[in-house]
């Protein structure tokens, strides 16, 4: 497997590209692409790591080279998020940037499984959608907004608070990944049942989880290392699918469901060519369908937003 990391000198590039160097099945390849003159010294820095997957830096004028042969692309590029922006204040500098790295995607490796980091998540995969249609080589299948983070999240924040196995418990998280389109399905944890009260706040925690980094780190950076291991726990699954295994994830995808939105987070089976199922996210709580139903319309303005920046 070659696997590519976009914005590899980044917080989340390098968290992400540490545990893909000790990660990746032996004999894969990691190639790590940034505009950040730094990227050929994390490359030897990460080669230093005694594991059978090779390691390759590639400045900004290296992108054809990094992309070539590659399986799977993790595009995490992109300006963070500081105190007092939300997502939707990245849009103009990080379309752009998500806009050129995906052109370079369908030049170089049009078949590879795609997964977008950078925020915001719900517009900036619809941007790459409209990209490769442009380009004549889309495949709805093999594009992926990596919202594991919001699942991550869920699951820490619903152990800690009833005293459970993190690794052990399981907590979909569906729609998309900014503020209210977050929603977790608390209603269809297992073995555990929730207060009225323990419901909105911990939705509302699973929500806001990326302002509590923000506001911690007091205007030095985002979360990157949270980022990292969701978007490598992502990565690994495709992986792991792609070779043959049976995995099911959390991702934001295309799925031509005209009552959501034309991008919606949902549990997909992977397999060799990405998306192999859409699976049914199941029957909601009453709080949920209301918390569905209030953030569609937001949902729907972000991905609008998305294919209007490259279609004009």
């Amino acid at each position: 497997m070659k696997v590519a990391v976009l914005g590899a000198a980044g917080g989340i590039g390098q968290a992400l590209s540490l545990l893909l160097k000790t990660q990746l099945p032996a004999g894969s390849e990691l190639a790590l692409y940034d505009v950040a003159p730094v990227v050929p010294g994390v490359a030897v820095d990460l080669s230093h790591i005694p594991t059978a997957v090779k390691v390759t830096g590639h400045g900004k004028d290296d992108l054809g080279d990094a992309l070539t042969g590659c399986d799977v692309v993790l595009i995490p590029a992109g300006v963070p998020r500081k105190p007092g922006m939300d997502r939707s204040d990245l849009f103009n500098i990080n379309a752009g940037i998500v806009k050129t790295l995906v052109e370079g995607v369908a030049d170089h490796c049009p078949a590879a499984c795609l997964g977008i980091i950078t925020n915001p998540v719900n517009t900036t995969v619809a941007i790459a959608a409209e990209t490769l249609k442009a380009k004549g080589v889309y495949d709805k299948n093999k594009l992926f907004g990596v919202t594991t983070l919001d699942v991550i999240r869920a699951e820490t924040f619903v152990a800690e608070l009833k005293d459970l196995d993190p690794a052990a418990t399981h907590v979909p998280v569906i729609g998309g990944h900014s503020g209210t389109t977050i929603l977790p399905l608390l209603s269809q944890v297992e073995g555990v049942s929730f207060s009225d009260d323990e419901v909105e706040s911990l939705t509302t925690r699973i929500q806001n989880a990326g302002t509590e980094v923000v506001e911690a780190k007091a205007g030095g950076g985002s979360a990157t290392l949270s980022m990292g291991q969701a978007a490598a726990r992502f990565c690994l699954s495709l992986v792991a699918a792609m070779q043959g295994d049976n995995v099911v994830e959390y991702a934001y995808v295309q799925t031509d469901d005209s009552d959501d939105a034309a991008f919606f987070a949902h549990p997909v089976r992977l397999g060799a060519n990405g998306v192999e199922e859409i699976l049914p996210y199941g029957e909601l709580s009453d709080f949920e369908q209301k918390a569905k139903e209030s953030m569609l319309e937001g949902l729907r303005g972000d991905i609008k937003l998305g294919v209007d920046f490259v279609n004009g």
